[in-house]
Protein backbone atom coordinates (compact mmCIF):
# COMPACT_ATOMS: atom_id res chain seq x y z
CA UNK A 1 0.00 0.00 0.00
CA UNK A 2 1.18 3.54 -0.84
CA UNK A 3 2.39 5.01 2.46
CA UNK A 4 0.82 8.37 1.55
CA UNK A 5 -2.58 6.88 0.69
CA UNK A 6 -5.41 7.37 3.20
CA UNK A 7 -8.16 4.76 2.97
CA UNK A 8 -11.72 6.09 3.24
CA UNK A 9 -14.00 3.84 5.30
CA UNK A 10 -17.60 4.97 4.84
CA UNK A 11 -20.06 4.09 7.61
CA UNK A 12 -23.06 6.08 6.33
CA UNK A 13 -25.11 2.87 6.08
CA UNK A 14 -24.22 1.76 9.62
CA UNK A 15 -23.36 4.59 12.01
CA UNK A 16 -25.10 7.16 9.80
CA UNK A 17 -28.33 5.20 9.60
CA UNK A 18 -28.46 4.83 13.40
CA UNK A 19 -29.31 8.54 13.59
CA UNK A 20 -32.30 8.34 11.22
CA UNK A 21 -35.89 8.52 12.40
CA UNK A 22 -36.75 5.53 10.23
CA UNK A 23 -34.58 2.82 8.67
CA UNK A 24 -33.62 2.85 5.02
CA UNK A 25 -35.10 0.14 2.79
CA UNK A 26 -32.85 -2.44 1.13
CA UNK A 27 -33.41 -0.66 -2.18
CA UNK A 28 -32.36 2.71 -0.73
CA UNK A 29 -29.26 1.18 0.83
CA UNK A 30 -28.33 -0.36 -2.53
CA UNK A 31 -28.69 3.07 -4.20
CA UNK A 32 -26.38 4.66 -1.63
CA UNK A 33 -23.86 1.80 -1.80
CA UNK A 34 -23.71 2.02 -5.60
CA UNK A 35 -23.13 5.78 -5.40
CA UNK A 36 -20.42 5.23 -2.78
CA UNK A 37 -18.79 2.90 -5.30
CA UNK A 38 -18.88 5.64 -7.93
CA UNK A 39 -17.34 7.92 -5.29
CA UNK A 40 -14.60 5.26 -4.98
CA UNK A 41 -14.65 4.79 -1.23
CA UNK A 42 -12.33 1.97 -0.15
CA UNK A 43 -14.57 0.29 2.45
CA UNK A 44 -18.36 0.39 2.88
CA UNK A 45 -19.61 -0.56 6.33
CA UNK A 46 -23.00 -1.76 5.18
CA UNK A 47 -24.58 -2.37 8.58
CA UNK A 48 -24.72 -4.35 11.81
CA UNK A 49 -25.77 -7.83 10.66
CA UNK A 50 -27.03 -9.20 13.98
CA UNK A 51 -29.17 -6.16 14.77
CA UNK A 52 -32.14 -7.25 12.65
CA UNK A 53 -33.10 -9.60 9.80
CA UNK A 54 -33.55 -6.52 7.61
CA UNK A 55 -30.03 -5.27 8.31
CA UNK A 56 -28.59 -8.73 7.62
CA UNK A 57 -30.42 -8.92 4.30
CA UNK A 58 -29.30 -5.41 3.32
CA UNK A 59 -25.64 -6.24 3.96
CA UNK A 60 -25.91 -9.55 2.11
CA UNK A 61 -27.61 -7.90 -0.89
CA UNK A 62 -24.99 -5.16 -1.03
CA UNK A 63 -22.26 -7.81 -0.81
CA UNK A 64 -23.86 -9.62 -3.76
CA UNK A 65 -24.56 -6.61 -5.99
CA UNK A 66 -21.94 -3.96 -5.22
CA UNK A 67 -18.51 -4.60 -6.67
CA UNK A 68 -15.31 -2.73 -5.95
CA UNK A 69 -15.10 -1.60 -2.31
CA UNK A 70 -14.56 -3.90 0.67
CA UNK A 71 -17.99 -4.67 2.16
CA UNK A 72 -17.94 -4.70 5.95
CA UNK A 73 -20.30 -5.61 8.79
CA UNK A 74 -20.02 -4.62 12.44
CA UNK A 75 -20.06 -7.21 15.25
CA UNK A 76 -19.70 -7.25 19.02
CA UNK A 77 -17.27 -9.67 20.64
CA UNK A 78 -20.03 -12.26 20.63
CA UNK A 79 -19.87 -15.45 18.54
CA UNK A 80 -23.37 -15.10 17.07
CA UNK A 81 -22.61 -11.49 16.04
CA UNK A 82 -19.42 -12.55 14.30
CA UNK A 83 -21.13 -15.48 12.58
CA UNK A 84 -23.92 -13.23 11.26
CA UNK A 85 -21.42 -10.60 10.05
CA UNK A 86 -19.23 -13.16 8.28
CA UNK A 87 -22.23 -14.81 6.64
CA UNK A 88 -23.63 -11.45 5.46
CA UNK A 89 -20.38 -10.28 3.79
CA UNK A 90 -19.42 -13.71 2.39
CA UNK A 91 -20.85 -13.02 -1.12
CA UNK A 92 -18.62 -9.95 -1.49
CA UNK A 93 -15.49 -10.05 -3.61
CA UNK A 94 -13.79 -8.58 -0.54
CA UNK A 95 -15.55 -8.92 2.81
CA UNK A 96 -14.57 -7.66 6.25
CA UNK A 97 -15.79 -8.35 9.78
CA UNK A 98 -15.44 -5.35 12.10
CA UNK A 99 -15.32 -6.42 15.75
CA UNK A 100 -15.43 -3.96 18.66
CA UNK A 101 -15.47 -3.77 22.45
CA UNK A 102 -15.36 -0.90 24.94
CA UNK A 103 -11.84 -0.45 26.32
CA UNK A 104 -12.18 2.64 28.53
CA UNK A 105 -12.51 2.17 32.27
CA UNK A 106 -16.06 3.51 32.27
CA UNK A 107 -17.05 0.97 29.59
CA UNK A 108 -15.27 -1.90 31.31
CA UNK A 109 -16.71 -1.19 34.75
CA UNK A 110 -20.15 0.29 34.03
CA UNK A 111 -21.23 -1.31 30.74
CA UNK A 112 -19.36 -4.63 30.49
CA UNK A 113 -18.86 -5.07 34.25
CA UNK A 114 -15.75 -7.14 33.67
CA UNK A 115 -12.13 -6.97 34.73
CA UNK A 116 -9.30 -5.65 32.56
CA UNK A 117 -7.88 -9.07 31.67
CA UNK A 118 -11.33 -10.50 30.96
CA UNK A 119 -12.19 -7.71 28.49
CA UNK A 120 -8.82 -8.14 26.79
CA UNK A 121 -9.37 -11.91 26.52
CA UNK A 122 -12.81 -11.30 24.93
CA UNK A 123 -11.26 -9.05 22.30
CA UNK A 124 -8.50 -11.51 21.43
CA UNK A 125 -10.92 -14.46 21.27
CA UNK A 126 -13.29 -12.50 19.03
CA UNK A 127 -10.53 -11.62 16.56
CA UNK A 128 -9.33 -15.23 16.41
CA UNK A 129 -12.86 -16.53 15.83
CA UNK A 130 -13.58 -13.87 13.18
CA UNK A 131 -10.36 -14.79 11.35
CA UNK A 132 -11.62 -18.37 11.02
CA UNK A 133 -14.74 -17.10 9.24
CA UNK A 134 -13.37 -14.14 7.29
CA UNK A 135 -9.88 -13.32 6.04
CA UNK A 136 -10.12 -9.57 6.74
CA UNK A 137 -10.78 -8.55 10.35
CA UNK A 138 -10.82 -5.06 11.83
CA UNK A 139 -10.87 -4.42 15.57
CA UNK A 140 -12.11 -1.26 17.32
CA UNK A 141 -11.10 -0.20 20.82
CA UNK A 142 -14.35 1.62 21.58
CA UNK A 143 -13.91 4.87 23.51
CA UNK A 144 -10.17 5.04 22.83
CA UNK A 145 -10.22 8.73 23.76
CA UNK A 146 -10.93 7.85 27.42
CA UNK A 147 -8.90 4.62 27.63
CA UNK A 148 -5.78 4.53 29.83
CA UNK A 149 -2.77 4.50 27.51
CA UNK A 150 -0.97 1.57 29.17
CA UNK A 151 -4.09 -0.60 28.77
CA UNK A 152 -4.60 0.62 25.19
CA UNK A 153 -1.03 -0.42 24.25
CA UNK A 154 -1.63 -3.93 25.64
CA UNK A 155 -4.93 -4.27 23.84
CA UNK A 156 -3.73 -3.09 20.44
CA UNK A 157 -0.65 -5.34 20.56
CA UNK A 158 -2.76 -8.37 21.56
CA UNK A 159 -5.44 -8.03 18.87
CA UNK A 160 -2.85 -7.43 16.15
CA UNK A 161 -1.08 -10.60 17.28
CA UNK A 162 -4.47 -12.40 17.18
CA UNK A 163 -4.88 -11.50 13.50
CA UNK A 164 -6.58 -8.10 13.17
CA UNK A 165 -5.28 -6.41 10.00
CA UNK A 166 -6.83 -3.03 10.84
CA UNK A 167 -6.97 -1.42 14.27
CA UNK A 168 -9.50 1.35 14.77
CA UNK A 169 -9.02 3.91 17.55
CA UNK A 170 -12.36 5.70 17.94
CA UNK A 171 -13.10 8.89 19.81
CA UNK A 172 -16.54 7.40 20.36
CA UNK A 173 -18.04 10.27 22.34
CA UNK A 174 -16.18 13.13 20.65
CA UNK A 175 -14.41 13.99 23.91
CA UNK A 176 -10.84 14.68 22.88
CA UNK A 177 -9.37 17.89 21.46
CA UNK A 178 -6.86 17.76 18.57
CA UNK A 179 -3.60 18.11 20.51
CA UNK A 180 -4.80 15.51 23.01
CA UNK A 181 -5.87 13.08 20.26
CA UNK A 182 -2.53 13.57 18.52
CA UNK A 183 -0.82 12.59 21.77
CA UNK A 184 -2.89 9.40 22.05
CA UNK A 185 -2.27 8.32 18.45
CA UNK A 186 1.44 9.18 18.54
CA UNK A 187 1.94 7.25 21.77
CA UNK A 188 0.22 4.16 20.33
CA UNK A 189 2.61 4.22 17.35
CA UNK A 190 5.57 4.66 19.72
CA UNK A 191 4.63 2.03 22.31
CA UNK A 192 3.04 -0.88 20.45
CA UNK A 193 5.89 -3.08 19.14
CA UNK A 194 3.90 -4.79 16.33
CA UNK A 195 2.09 -1.62 15.18
CA UNK A 196 3.61 -1.99 11.69
CA UNK A 197 1.67 -5.23 11.19
CA UNK A 198 -1.69 -3.41 10.91
CA UNK A 199 -3.32 -0.38 9.30
CA UNK A 200 -4.29 2.09 12.01
CA UNK A 201 -7.69 3.76 11.67
CA UNK A 202 -9.68 6.44 13.50
CA UNK A 203 -13.42 6.97 13.91
CA UNK A 204 -14.15 10.40 15.42
CA UNK A 205 -17.50 11.72 16.58
CA UNK A 206 -18.47 15.38 16.41
CA UNK A 207 -19.91 16.11 19.87
CA UNK A 208 -17.55 19.08 20.29
CA UNK A 209 -17.35 19.85 16.58
CA UNK A 210 -13.83 18.40 16.36
CA UNK A 211 -14.32 15.14 14.43
CA UNK A 212 -12.64 16.33 11.24
CA UNK A 213 -9.86 18.18 13.07
CA UNK A 214 -9.08 15.11 15.17
CA UNK A 215 -9.09 12.86 12.09
CA UNK A 216 -6.68 15.12 10.21
CA UNK A 217 -4.43 15.29 13.26
CA UNK A 218 -4.44 11.47 13.35
CA UNK A 219 -3.43 11.01 9.71
CA UNK A 220 -0.53 13.38 10.29
CA UNK A 221 0.61 10.95 12.99
CA UNK A 222 0.55 7.95 10.64
CA UNK A 223 -3.09 6.80 10.62
CA UNK A 224 -4.01 5.54 7.15
CA UNK A 225 -7.74 4.86 7.40
CA UNK A 226 -10.41 7.40 8.31
CA UNK A 227 -13.94 6.27 9.17
CA UNK A 228 -16.52 8.84 8.17
CA UNK A 229 -20.01 9.44 6.75
CA UNK A 230 -21.55 11.47 3.95
CA UNK A 231 -22.70 14.88 5.25
CA UNK A 232 -21.27 13.87 8.66
CA UNK A 233 -24.52 12.13 9.68
CA UNK A 234 -24.49 9.77 12.64
CA UNK A 235 -25.13 9.28 16.34
CA UNK A 236 -25.78 12.45 18.38
CA UNK A 237 -23.85 15.33 16.73
CA UNK A 238 -22.71 13.03 13.94
CA UNK A 239 -19.47 11.62 12.59
CA UNK A 240 -16.41 12.87 10.81
CA UNK A 241 -17.63 14.28 7.48
CA UNK A 242 -16.26 12.37 4.48
CA UNK A 243 -16.43 15.33 2.11
CA UNK A 244 -14.55 17.59 4.52
CA UNK A 245 -11.71 15.12 5.17
CA UNK A 246 -11.34 14.32 1.48
CA UNK A 247 -11.28 17.94 0.35
CA UNK A 248 -8.82 18.91 3.11
CA UNK A 249 -6.46 16.19 1.88
CA UNK A 250 -7.01 17.25 -1.74
CA UNK A 251 -6.81 21.03 -1.23
CA UNK A 252 -3.79 20.86 1.11
CA UNK A 253 -2.03 17.92 -0.55
CA UNK A 254 1.28 19.82 -0.90
CA UNK A 255 1.30 20.51 2.83
CA UNK A 256 0.04 17.16 4.11
CA UNK A 257 1.59 15.02 1.33
CA UNK A 258 -1.37 12.63 1.58
CA UNK A 259 -4.05 11.54 -0.90
CA UNK A 260 -7.11 9.33 -1.34
CA UNK A 261 -8.75 7.27 -4.07
CA UNK A 262 -11.95 9.35 -3.87
CA UNK A 263 -13.51 10.61 -7.13
CA UNK A 264 -14.17 14.08 -5.72
CA UNK A 265 -16.48 15.14 -8.57
CA UNK A 266 -19.03 12.64 -7.21
CA UNK A 267 -19.15 14.34 -3.80
CA UNK A 268 -22.08 16.67 -4.48
CA UNK A 269 -24.18 13.98 -6.13
CA UNK A 270 -23.52 11.61 -3.22
CA UNK A 271 -24.35 14.29 -0.64
CA UNK A 272 -27.68 15.10 -2.30
CA UNK A 273 -28.64 11.42 -2.65
CA UNK A 274 -27.94 10.71 1.02
CA UNK A 275 -29.73 13.88 2.12
CA UNK A 276 -32.82 12.96 0.08
CA UNK A 277 -33.04 9.26 0.97
CA UNK A 278 -32.25 9.85 4.65
CA UNK A 279 -34.59 12.88 4.85
CA UNK A 280 -31.79 14.88 6.48
CA UNK A 281 -31.40 18.34 4.88
CA UNK A 282 -27.87 19.72 4.72
CA UNK A 283 -27.44 23.01 6.56
CA UNK A 284 -26.79 25.86 4.08
CA UNK A 285 -23.44 26.82 5.65
CA UNK A 286 -22.14 23.22 5.81
CA UNK A 287 -18.56 23.04 4.56
CA UNK A 288 -18.10 21.69 1.01
CA UNK A 289 -21.70 20.57 0.31
CA UNK A 290 -23.88 23.30 1.88
CA UNK A 291 -25.88 25.47 -0.54
CA UNK A 292 -23.85 28.51 0.59
CA UNK A 293 -20.45 26.77 0.39
CA UNK A 294 -19.69 28.36 -3.00
CA UNK A 295 -22.08 31.32 -2.74
CA UNK A 296 -20.95 34.92 -2.33
CA UNK A 297 -23.15 37.75 -1.06
CA UNK A 298 -20.65 40.42 0.01
CA UNK A 299 -20.04 43.00 -2.71
CA UNK A 300 -16.29 42.95 -1.96
CA UNK A 301 -16.17 39.16 -2.27
CA UNK A 302 -18.22 39.18 -5.47
CA UNK A 303 -15.93 41.76 -7.02
CA UNK A 304 -12.87 39.70 -6.09
CA UNK A 305 -14.30 36.44 -7.46
CA UNK A 306 -15.27 38.10 -10.75
CA UNK A 307 -11.72 39.41 -11.16
CA UNK A 308 -9.92 36.28 -9.93
CA UNK A 309 -11.76 33.25 -8.54
CA UNK A 310 -9.00 32.29 -6.11
CA UNK A 311 -9.33 35.59 -4.21
CA UNK A 312 -12.18 34.13 -2.18
CA UNK A 313 -12.38 30.46 -3.25
CA UNK A 314 -9.79 27.88 -2.21
CA UNK A 315 -11.59 25.14 -4.19
CA UNK A 316 -13.27 25.18 -7.57
CA UNK A 317 -16.97 24.26 -7.51
CA UNK A 318 -16.32 21.79 -10.32
CA UNK A 319 -13.94 19.83 -8.10
CA UNK A 320 -16.90 18.40 -6.15
CA UNK A 321 -19.30 18.19 -9.10
CA UNK A 322 -20.88 21.66 -9.04
CA UNK A 323 -21.06 23.54 -12.33
CA UNK A 324 -20.38 27.01 -10.94
CA UNK A 325 -20.28 29.26 -7.90
CA UNK A 326 -23.24 31.48 -7.01
CA UNK A 327 -23.21 35.24 -6.67
CA UNK A 328 -26.27 36.02 -4.56
CA UNK A 329 -27.90 39.30 -5.56
CA UNK A 330 -28.68 41.11 -2.30
CA UNK A 331 -28.49 44.67 -1.01
CA UNK A 332 -24.78 44.00 -0.35
CA UNK A 333 -24.05 43.40 -4.04
CA UNK A 334 -22.17 46.10 -5.90
CA UNK A 335 -22.72 47.68 -9.32
CA UNK A 336 -20.07 45.45 -10.93
CA UNK A 337 -22.03 42.31 -10.03
CA UNK A 338 -25.27 43.72 -11.46
CA UNK A 339 -23.45 44.68 -14.64
CA UNK A 340 -21.91 41.18 -14.84
CA UNK A 341 -25.25 39.43 -14.31
CA UNK A 342 -27.01 41.59 -16.90
CA UNK A 343 -24.28 40.75 -19.39
CA UNK A 344 -24.90 37.04 -18.76
CA UNK A 345 -28.59 37.68 -19.42
CA UNK A 346 -27.68 39.22 -22.80
CA UNK A 347 -27.96 42.93 -22.00
CA UNK A 348 -25.44 45.36 -23.46
CA UNK A 349 -24.32 48.39 -21.45
CA UNK A 350 -25.89 50.82 -23.91
CA UNK A 351 -29.33 49.26 -23.34
CA UNK A 352 -29.70 50.51 -19.76
CA UNK A 353 -28.45 53.14 -17.34
CA UNK A 354 -26.48 51.29 -14.66
CA UNK A 355 -26.92 53.96 -11.98
CA UNK A 356 -30.71 54.00 -12.41
CA UNK A 357 -31.01 50.21 -12.52
CA UNK A 358 -28.74 49.85 -9.48
CA UNK A 359 -30.78 52.25 -7.34
CA UNK A 360 -33.98 50.41 -8.25
CA UNK A 361 -32.19 47.11 -7.57
CA UNK A 362 -31.24 48.26 -4.04
CA UNK A 363 -34.83 49.25 -3.29
CA UNK A 364 -36.07 45.86 -4.49
CA UNK A 365 -33.33 43.99 -2.60
CA UNK A 366 -34.25 45.78 0.64
CA UNK A 367 -37.84 44.70 0.10
CA UNK A 368 -37.29 41.08 -1.03
CA UNK A 369 -33.94 40.13 0.51
CA UNK A 370 -32.65 38.21 -2.51
CA UNK A 371 -33.14 39.29 -6.12
CA UNK A 372 -33.31 36.75 -8.94
CA UNK A 373 -32.56 37.02 -12.66
CA UNK A 374 -36.22 37.50 -13.62
CA UNK A 375 -36.45 40.38 -11.11
CA UNK A 376 -33.34 41.96 -12.64
CA UNK A 377 -34.79 41.76 -16.14
CA UNK A 378 -38.03 43.31 -14.92
CA UNK A 379 -36.09 46.33 -13.60
CA UNK A 380 -35.10 47.11 -17.18
CA UNK A 381 -38.08 45.92 -19.19
CA UNK A 382 -40.93 46.89 -16.82
CA UNK A 383 -39.53 49.89 -14.96
CA UNK A 384 -42.91 51.35 -13.97
CA UNK A 385 -44.93 48.17 -13.51
CA UNK A 386 -45.92 47.05 -10.02
CA UNK A 387 -45.44 43.45 -9.03
CA UNK A 388 -49.01 42.18 -8.90
CA UNK A 389 -50.31 38.62 -8.82
CA UNK A 390 -52.12 37.31 -11.89
CA UNK A 391 -53.39 34.19 -10.11
CA UNK A 392 -54.89 33.99 -6.63
CA UNK A 393 -56.27 30.94 -4.79
CA UNK A 394 -59.84 31.53 -3.56
CA UNK A 395 -61.06 28.00 -2.74
CA UNK A 396 -59.43 24.62 -2.16
CA UNK A 397 -60.83 21.22 -1.20
CA UNK A 398 -58.78 18.02 -1.20
CA UNK A 399 -59.78 14.43 -0.46
CA UNK A 400 -57.11 11.80 0.16
CA UNK A 401 -56.61 8.55 2.03
CA UNK A 402 -55.27 5.01 1.81
CA UNK A 403 -58.34 3.81 -0.11
CA UNK A 404 -59.31 7.07 -1.80
CA UNK A 405 -58.02 8.45 -5.10
CA UNK A 406 -56.45 11.81 -4.18
CA UNK A 407 -58.64 14.54 -5.68
CA UNK A 408 -58.34 18.32 -5.60
CA UNK A 409 -61.07 20.84 -6.41
CA UNK A 410 -60.15 24.52 -6.47
CA UNK A 411 -61.00 27.97 -7.71
CA UNK A 412 -58.46 30.57 -8.71
CA UNK A 413 -58.98 34.20 -9.59
CA UNK A 414 -57.20 35.30 -12.77
CA UNK A 415 -57.51 38.92 -13.96
CA UNK A 416 -60.99 39.31 -12.52
CA UNK A 417 -62.27 35.92 -13.74
CA UNK A 418 -62.93 32.92 -11.50
CA UNK A 419 -61.82 29.56 -12.84
CA UNK A 420 -62.83 26.28 -11.23
CA UNK A 421 -61.07 22.97 -11.88
CA UNK A 422 -60.55 19.50 -10.40
CA UNK A 423 -57.91 16.83 -10.87
CA UNK A 424 -56.65 13.55 -9.43
CA UNK A 425 -53.05 12.62 -8.72
CA UNK A 426 -50.63 10.17 -7.11
CA UNK A 427 -51.02 12.12 -3.88
CA UNK A 428 -52.80 15.24 -2.63
CA UNK A 429 -50.00 17.64 -3.64
CA UNK A 430 -49.83 16.13 -7.13
CA UNK A 431 -53.61 16.46 -7.45
CA UNK A 432 -53.50 20.12 -6.36
CA UNK A 433 -50.72 21.00 -8.81
CA UNK A 434 -52.52 19.21 -11.65
CA UNK A 435 -55.73 21.14 -10.91
CA UNK A 436 -53.80 24.43 -10.89
CA UNK A 437 -52.19 23.51 -14.22
CA UNK A 438 -55.67 22.96 -15.70
CA UNK A 439 -57.05 26.18 -14.30
CA UNK A 440 -54.09 28.31 -15.37
CA UNK A 441 -53.40 26.63 -18.70
CA UNK A 442 -49.75 26.35 -17.71
CA UNK A 443 -47.49 23.40 -16.98
CA UNK A 444 -44.35 23.65 -14.90
CA UNK A 445 -41.53 21.16 -14.39
CA UNK A 446 -40.99 20.80 -10.64
CA UNK A 447 -37.33 20.21 -9.69
CA UNK A 448 -37.49 20.23 -5.89
CA UNK A 449 -40.18 20.25 -3.20
CA UNK A 450 -39.50 20.81 0.49
CA UNK A 451 -41.60 21.22 3.63
CA UNK A 452 -40.27 22.82 6.79
CA UNK A 453 -41.88 23.85 10.06
CA UNK A 454 -41.66 27.54 10.89
CA UNK A 455 -43.10 27.11 14.40
CA UNK A 456 -43.45 24.31 16.94
CA UNK A 457 -46.39 22.38 18.30
CA UNK A 458 -49.34 20.63 16.71
CA UNK A 459 -50.49 23.79 14.96
CA UNK A 460 -47.08 24.50 13.46
CA UNK A 461 -46.93 26.78 10.45
CA UNK A 462 -45.74 24.70 7.50
CA UNK A 463 -43.62 26.33 4.81
CA UNK A 464 -43.42 24.76 1.36
CA UNK A 465 -40.59 25.70 -0.99
CA UNK A 466 -40.75 24.61 -4.62
CA UNK A 467 -38.01 24.95 -7.21
CA UNK A 468 -39.31 24.80 -10.77
CA UNK A 469 -37.95 25.17 -14.26
CA UNK A 470 -39.52 27.26 -16.97
CA UNK A 471 -37.75 27.84 -20.31
CA UNK A 472 -34.13 28.44 -19.28
CA UNK A 473 -35.00 29.87 -15.83
CA UNK A 474 -35.15 28.26 -12.42
CA UNK A 475 -37.92 29.78 -10.34
CA UNK A 476 -38.47 29.52 -6.60
CA UNK A 477 -41.93 29.66 -5.07
CA UNK A 478 -42.89 29.67 -1.42
CA UNK A 479 -46.16 29.31 0.49
CA UNK A 480 -47.06 28.97 4.16
CA UNK A 481 -50.09 27.69 6.03
CA UNK A 482 -50.97 25.45 8.96
CA UNK A 483 -52.30 23.14 6.19
CA UNK A 484 -49.34 21.85 4.17
CA UNK A 485 -51.58 21.06 1.16
CA UNK A 486 -52.74 24.68 1.07
CA UNK A 487 -49.13 25.81 1.55
CA UNK A 488 -48.19 23.66 -1.47
CA UNK A 489 -50.91 25.26 -3.58
CA UNK A 490 -49.80 28.76 -2.58
CA UNK A 491 -46.15 27.96 -3.39
CA UNK A 492 -47.10 26.57 -6.81
CA UNK A 493 -49.28 29.59 -7.61
CA UNK A 494 -46.41 31.83 -6.48
CA UNK A 495 -44.29 30.22 -9.20
CA UNK A 496 -47.00 30.72 -11.85
CA UNK A 497 -47.23 34.42 -10.99
CA UNK A 498 -43.46 34.73 -11.42
CA UNK A 499 -43.65 32.98 -14.78
CA UNK A 500 -46.34 35.40 -15.99
CA UNK A 501 -44.14 38.28 -14.98
CA UNK A 502 -41.19 36.68 -16.76
CA UNK A 503 -43.31 36.37 -19.90
CA UNK A 504 -44.19 40.05 -19.66
CA UNK A 505 -40.50 40.89 -19.32
CA UNK A 506 -39.57 38.90 -22.40
CA UNK A 507 -42.41 40.39 -24.41
CA UNK A 508 -41.31 43.90 -23.44
CA UNK A 509 -37.70 43.06 -24.29
CA UNK A 510 -38.64 41.76 -27.74
CA UNK A 511 -40.77 44.85 -28.36
CA UNK A 512 -37.91 47.17 -27.33
CA UNK A 513 -35.45 45.41 -29.62
CA UNK A 514 -37.92 45.64 -32.49
CA UNK A 515 -38.25 49.40 -31.94
CA UNK A 516 -34.45 49.71 -31.86
CA UNK A 517 -34.15 47.90 -35.18
CA UNK A 518 -36.73 50.17 -36.80
CA UNK A 519 -34.94 53.24 -35.46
Amino acid sequence: MDKNKVLIFDTTLRDGEQALQSSLSVNEKIQIAQQLTRLKVDIIEAGFAISSPGDFQSIKTIAEEVKGPVICSLARCVDKDIEAAAKAVKPAGRGRVHVFIGTSRIHREKKLRKGDDEVLAMGVAAVKYARKLCGDVEFSCEDTGRTELSYLYRFVEAVIKAGAATINLPDTVGYTVPMEFRGIISSVFANVPNIDKAIISVHCHNDLGLAVANSIMAVECGVRQVECTINGIGERAGNCSLEEVVMILKTREKLLKLNTNIAAKEIMRTSRLVSRLCNMPVQPNKAIVGSNAFAHSSGIHQDGVLKEQTTYEIMKPGSIGLSENVLNLTSRSGRHVIKHRLALLGYKEKEYDLDTVYQRFLALADKKGRVYDDDLEALIELPHAEETDTFRLTYLNVTSGSKVVPTATLRISAKGKTIQEAATGDGPVHAVCSAIDRASGMNVKMLDYRITSRTGGREALGVVDILAEYADHRIHGSGSSTDIIEASALAYINILNKIVRLQEVRKARASRKQRQRKA
